[in-house]
């Protein structure tokens, strides 16, 4: 079977949004702290992701902090018509580097400012309440707070469009009796399929859904099985990884972020990845394969 390519689209807050995304985290410095390595190539990385078709950028501004806005401003303001940049509050960065939880009403609105002002905007086309929990896995908790301040600012007219990031079912319900959502963004892929039903359930309600970390938790026999069912269709692990993504459910929107113009170019080239049934089966497979096997 033929995977979409990256003309293949999903509804994003009311508009058709191209599957292959762009995430812009990976631009800030080491840890997503501080200045890129290489501000030339950060810059072309936009610009190339743009011309390429990606029309989906994600980014927050505790990326940095303000790091990646900025460059999005200075690579692509004024922003072309069809691009939707969804962002992101919930947290502050430290002086030294440490995610701290910002989920007070009055932080998720300098959040938002923040955003628009780094970004050049006036006003958000897509804001996700980012829920702390650990990293990659949400905690339970209401967040009927921290939506109904986004939901304030929505009817202030800075924000448009309302998404959840690192959340349960059970919040995303809590939510939707709140405001309508347009997104959720959850650790998945490959070996970590605990939101394979909630997937299912928010394609029926023509909700996107954004996995991050497309090859984070993998075990190192994992990571080898990846690899050489890679190698047999002359690709990378991360394309054939998104390629599969691509493949799970229409609903998934891919952001794959790199701070390198090579490494863009070959994600963006899982787009045009065909897996057969039968490697289809394979890589369904990899997720039972466990350290112990």
């Amino acid at each position: 079977m033929t995977l979409p390519t990256i003309t293949d689209t999903f509804p994003l807050a009311g508009r058709p949004v191209r599957r292959m995304g762009y995430g812009a985290m990976q631009l800030a410095g080491p840890g997503v702290f501080g200045p890129p390595k290489d501000r030339k190539e950060a810059i072309a990385v936009l610009r190339e992701a743009v011309a390429s078709g990606v029309n989906h950028i994600d980014t927050s501004d505790f990326y940095g902090p303000h790091v990646t806005n900025q460059l999005i401003r200075e690579a692509l303001h004024p922003y072309p018509g069809d691009l939707v940049i969804v962002t992101k509050v919930g947290a502050l960065r430290g002086s030294d580097g440490a995610w701290l939880p910002a989920l007070e009403p009055e932080d998720i609105e300098r959040g938002v400012h923040d955003n628009l002002r780094h970004l050049g905007l006036d006003v958000l086309e897509v804001v996700n309440m980012r829920m702390m929990g650990d990293v990659h896995v949400p905690a339970e908790g209401s967040l009927e707070k921290q939506v109904t301040a986004l939901a304030e600012l929505q009817r202030r007219g800075l924000v448009r469009h309302i998404g959840l990031s690192n959340v349960t079912a059970t919040q995303i319900a809590q939510a939707r009796r709140i405001a309508e959502i347009v997104c959720v963004q959850n650790h998945y892929n490959l070996v970590h399929r605990a939101d394979d039903t909630l997937i299912d359930d928010l394609a029926q309600k023509d909700i996107a859904y954004v996995p991050f970390f497309p090859l984070g938790g993998f075990t190192p026999i994992q990571s080898s099985a990846l690899s050489d069912i890679a190698r047999t269709l002359g690709a990378t692990p991360m394309q054939v990884a998104l390629a599969w993504l691509l493949h799970r459910s229409p609903n998934l929107l891919l952001i794959p972020g790199t701070s390198s113009l090579g490494h863009l170019r070959e994600n963006l080239q899982a787009s045009q990845l065909s897996l057969t049934d039968e490697v289809c089966a394979q890589l369904d497979r990899i997720g039972g394969v466990s350290g112990k096997a």
